[in-house]
């Protein structure tokens, strides 16, 4: 029952090339960057990603990115990152684009082993009509566009059908996790992690603090430790080194 593994190295080793990552985090908040850095050092690449945003500020999936080591990302937000956009406007990556509250249920339900659902969000755009550029041709055009989807009506309203999402592996952060692989997260730090957790067919979670099996109230486990296979504990240096997005002082 003792999932915890010595190094983060150790820990994404059997990570190959053409993966597919469901990895927390939004903006710099939560993000598993000890295990993405790892990811980097040993040179895994053709990556499919599934995340809010693929990093931001030159940090968490901003590396790999950067690295070309990302060949597609299923997300909901692009953002500031330039790097990220100008890959896929050059057709350098393919990205599937969905409403932020779809990609959340789209793994939970990949977590809880249902495999699509209904949902309104999209229904009447390229969402559920096809054609949302998926990848464009580095000229402007598009190369490979989304297909329609499934759309049903139930008590007179529309809904669009969404395929749940498993990974090979799923990064997450926690604030604290035991042993068993029982997490906690902190505040806004929650944020995808729990979902990223419940859909990876492998979670590995880095930690800021780990404690022994017990310690953890079981009313405050967040993402029990049947959906964890691997923990890593953070240095001290490491559980502290988190940046600030957009720093906002009063006069």
């Amino acid at each position: 029952m003792d999932k915890v593994v010595a190094t983060a190295a150790q820990a994404v080793a059997d990570v190959g090339d053409g993966a597919s990552l469901a990895v927390g985090g939004f903006g710099l908040s939560g993000v598993p960057n000890v295990l993405i850095k790892a990811l980097y050092e040993q040179g895994t690449g053709d990556l499919s990603v599934v995340s809010n945003n693929c990093g931001a500020m030159d940090s968490g999936l901003a590396v790999l990115l950067t690295a070309g080591r990302i060949s597609r990302v299923t997300g909901s937000y692009i953002g500031a990152n330039k790097e990220f956009a100008r890959q896929y406007l050059a057709g350098e990556i393919e990205v599937e684009m969905i409403p932020q509250g779809t990609l959340a249920e789209r793994l939970r339900s990949g977590g809880a082993g249902i495999p699509a659902f209904y949902t309104p969000a999209g229904v009447g755009t390229q969402v559920a009509d096809g054609g949302l550029p998926w990848r464009y041709d580095g000229e402007g055009g598009v190369a490979k566009a989304s297909p329609p989807k499934e759309v049903r009506e139930f008590d007179g309203v529309e809904y669009v059908l969404e395929r749940g999402i498993r990974t090979d592996f799923a990064l997450v952060r926690a604030a604290k996790g035991d042993r068993h692989g029982n997490l906690v997260f902190n505040k806004s730090s929650r944020n995808f992690n729990p979902l990223a957790a419940q859909a990876g067919k492998v979670t590995i979670a880095e930690v800021e603090e780990l404690v022994e099996p017990g310690e953890i109230e079981p009313d405050a486990v967040h993402v029990p430790g049947i959906f964890v296979q691997r923990v890593v504990a953070l240095t001290p240096e490491q559980a502290v080194d988190k940046g600030i997005e957009k720093r906002t002082v009063s006069n």
